[in-house]
């Protein structure tokens, strides 16, 4: 059946005073991506910006008064379609040059996927159907018209630099495993950690072609460790401390033949 065409291409929700959560709800699960608008005194941050199917930039545009960087949490697809349209970009160094030369094969059509991918995908739980859209973002559009266009990381970063908005700052963590160069955002001060995929509530894809199962496991297991209050991920719902520990848990009994959970 012809994909419809959708009436807007993104969906936005108002988190608190400081924090909009920014989707695109026409892009299926797996590929649909938290984008993270932050509001600081003297800067804003983005926090990973979607396909780049249409313009986030022009959408999100009454929500920007001031200077604004868009962070690269790793350099999936699905995370950095639109930071090109932003100036100030930052990524792990690790992650640097693909977001200034992206991957060549990009596609929104699963038979164009490369040899058992799709395959690996449901194995690890998620719904992939013929398209990675259910709608068409505009009359005329193809499919195979999608890529992902470079951006020039303007902040390369490392684990231990801060991100200062003058009224809050952000430690940046390394938390490899999703991909090589993932990373956090972390507030101590808050208990806030903008997580990027290295953990959110939903399958985690540790078996991709840059993933590593083994710096996997160390980051779960640094995650367990901090004193976490809210967990802002790159995907699916926010979640507190608990919930945290559950996926962690969860995740270490599977891969980690020696885990075994501390007593509660």
């Amino acid at each position: 059946m012809p994909l419809q065409i959708a009436e807007r291409w993104f969906e936005t929700r108002r988190i608190g005073d400081d924090i909009t959560l920014l989707w695109e709800p026409h892009v299926i699960p797996l590929m649909r991506c938290n984008i993270w608008h932050l509001r600081g005194r003297d800067r804003d941050l983005l926090i990973d910006t979607g396909m780049g199917i249409m313009s986030l930039r022009e959408a999100m545009a009454p929500l920007i008064d001031k200077p604004i960087t868009a962070v690269a949490t790793h350099t999936h697809a699905d995370h950095i379609g639109s930071h090109h349209e932003f100036d100030d970009c930052l990524v792990h160094r690790l992650e640097a040059g693909t977001l200034a030369e992206p991957t060549p094969r990009s596609t929104l059509v699963t038979s164009e996927f490369a040899d058992g991918e799709v395959k690996l995908l449901r194995m690890a739980g998620t719904d992939v159907g013929e398209t990675l859209i259910t709608a068409l973002p505009h009359a005329g559009y193809k499919l195979t018209s999608y890529s992902v266009r470079p951006a020039r990381p303007t902040r390369i970063v490392e684990e231990g630099h801060i991100v200062d908005l003058g009224d809050r700052s952000f430690e940046v963590l390394h938390l490899p495993g999703h991909s090589p160069g993932s990373m956090g955002l972390w507030e101590k001060r808050t208990g806030t950690l903008f997580a990027g995929d290295a953990i959110y509530d939903g399958p985690l894809l540790d078996e991709l072609e840059d993933s590593n199962i083994s710096d996997y496991i160390r980051t779960m297991r640094r995650l367990r460790e901090l004193p976490v209050r809210v967990v802002h991920a790159g995907h699916d719902d926010s979640f507190g401390r608990e919930r945290l520990i559950e996926l962690v848990d969860r995740y270490l009994a599977r891969r980690d033949p020696g885990y075994a959970a501390p007593a509660a």
